[in-house]
């Protein structure tokens, strides 16, 4: 089953690479017709391309590379110059791949090896466990993100906090930002977000996961009383089924989002299992550093209440906590 899913994905990978690589044929043709010195540029970056393999591989001294490496060059720069000086940007001449990395092979080079890239790792973890939620990362992200739809006013009485929720917002925002320019530091810590339904919450965890997406990781989101429930009947059932196998996704994926912590009903094998994955993330068993998000209504008096200690001690040890305030922007967007 797991082969048939990773052949079908592969097959979907050719088809990307082959639309990609026959847009800019067209892209080519059009523009050729029109400016034809971009085709001779073309054809003598060929010709330049092609000589300074046979003289790397001859063995050639170094000035004949040397001359064949700026005439290269000056080609780039002048077709560049065409381009731009007719309103096209710099890489219209380039194919349009979805990865940049692999160009929509699924592989890349590593240590001389080719590996799988972590494109097509996260759509192998997407259709293993179809639930990963990262459906909203097209409207939920920091290009979408307004701050405006956050009162400005400050209401001490009402939220217990010094600052207005659009202060507080913008001030979790930046520590967002420093999470994902972080993430590869193992002394970086992973992250807590409390506060009440509707107060911005899944949509920074969104925000976030679109930016790690864009950084080559995986990314797993989902609700705690999903995933523990995925674990658990992962773990009693007989079959297992490498291609649902949640407690292995949710133990290496680079980047785990815990959304609604505190809304499952929970049992001694429930507290145990998220015990293990917390941990297991924390101690970098797996040998690289991963990251973690909890999304909870829960404050960190009640986490320790409500769970067991030693949850509450590697969240309160572990998380930089923050506090999400203000009214619920769900009910103002469905009032809009």
């Amino acid at each position: 089953m797991a082969n048939d899913v990773l052949n079908t994905l592969l097959k979907e990978y050719e088809h990307k690479k082959l639309v990609a690589e026959l847009d800019l044929d067209k892209r080519k043709s059009d523009l050729y017709a029109l400016y034809p010195e971009l085709e001779k540029i073309e054809s003598d970056l060929n010709s330049f391309a092609i000589d300074f393999a046979k003289s790397t591989l001859l063995g050639k001294k170094s000035p004949s590379l040397k001359k064949l490496n700026i005439k290269i060059n000056n080609l780039k720069k002048e077709r560049e110059k065409i381009l731009v000086s007719n309103g096209y940007d710099s890489s219209y001449l380039k194919p349009s791949y979805e990865c940049s990395l692999c160009n929509d092979t699924g592989f890349v080079k590593k240590d001389n090896k080719k590996v799988m890239c972590s494109c097509l790792k996260q759509r192998l973890l997407e259709n293993s466990y179809d639930s990963s939620n990262l459906f909203n990362l097209k409207s939920e992200n920091f290009s979408t993100f307004k701050s405006t739809i956050f009162s400005n006013k400050v209401d001490f009485e009402k939220y217990g906090q010094n600052i207005s929720p659009r202060e507080n917002i913008l001030n979790i925002k930046d520590k967002a930002i420093e999470f994902v320019e972080n993430f590869d530091d193992p002394n970086s810590k992973n992250l807590l977000f409390s506060g009440n339904t509707g107060s911005g919450k899944s949509f920074m965890s969104n925000c976030i996961a679109a930016e790690v997406l864009k950084r080559n990781k995986t990314v797993l989101y989902q609700t705690a009383p999903v995933l523990l429930e995925g674990v658990i009947d992962y773990k009693m059932s007989r079959n297992k089924d490498l291609k649902n196998n949640v407690y292995k996704t949710a133990l290496e994926s680079d980047l785990l989002i815990i959304d609604d912590l505190g809304t499952e009903s929970l049992n001694s094998m429930k507290l145990s299992e998220l015990f293990t994955i917390l941990n297991t993330r924390l101690l970098n068993l797996n040998n690289k550093v991963v990251k973690t998000i909890i999304s909870t209504n829960l404050n960190i008096k009640e986490i320790f209440s409500f769970y067991e200690e030693r949850i509450g001690s590697r969240i309160a040890g572990f998380y930089d906590i923050y506090y999400f305030f203000g009214n619920d922007l769900r009910l103002a967007k469905k009032r809009k």
